[in-house]
C-alpha cells in the first residue's frame, strides 16, 4: 500500500479523499473525506514532530536527537505550528530583551511584568 498524498502534484493544492474501500469485502463509500492537519505535513515535518513529542518538548533533547542547533529547532517548531494553522508569537529582539532585563535589574518593573513583556509581540 502507498501513503496517501496530501498535495496535488499539478497545482500544489490540498487533496481530499473521495473514496474509501473495505479491504475485506470491497464495500466502497464515496463522499468528501478530509485528511487531518497532520496528514498535510511533509515526512520531514512529521519526523520533527515525532522527535519533539518523544523528547517531551525538551528543546535541548531535540537538538541532540536531530543534531541541529537551538535556533533551528525553534525555527522548525514555528514552521510546523504555522503549517498546522496556528499563529506563532515571535520572540522579542535581542535589543528588546536587553531593555526588559535592564529595567528589571533597575527595579523599574517586576519579574511578572518582565515575563509579560518578553511574551508580547
Amino acid at each position: 500500500m502507498y501513503k496517501v498524498i496530501s498535495q496535488c502534484p499539478v497545482c500544489k493544492g490540498k487533496l481530499k479523499v473521495v473514496k474509501l474501500q473495505c479491504e475485506k469485502c470491497d464495500t466502497v463509500i464515496e463522499n468528501d473525506f478530509y485528511l487531518n492537519k497532520f496528514d498535510y505535513l511533509s515526512a520531514d515535518d512529521l519526523n520533527f514532530v515525532e522527535t519533539f513529542l518523544k523528547c517531551r518538548g525538551n528543546i535541548k533533547e531535540v537538538e541532540k536527537e536531530l543534531g541541529i542547533s537551538y535556533p533551528t529547532v525553534r525555527s522548525k517548531l514555528d514552521d510546523v505550528i504555522g503549517k498546522l494553522g496556528y499563529k506563532t508569537v515571535p520572540a522579542p529582539s535581542a535589543d528588546r530583551k536587553k531593555e526588559i532585563l535592564d529595567a528589571l535589574e533597575k527595579g523599574e518593573i517586576t519579574p511578572e511584568e518582565a515575563l509579560s513583556q518578553m511574551s508580547e509581540k
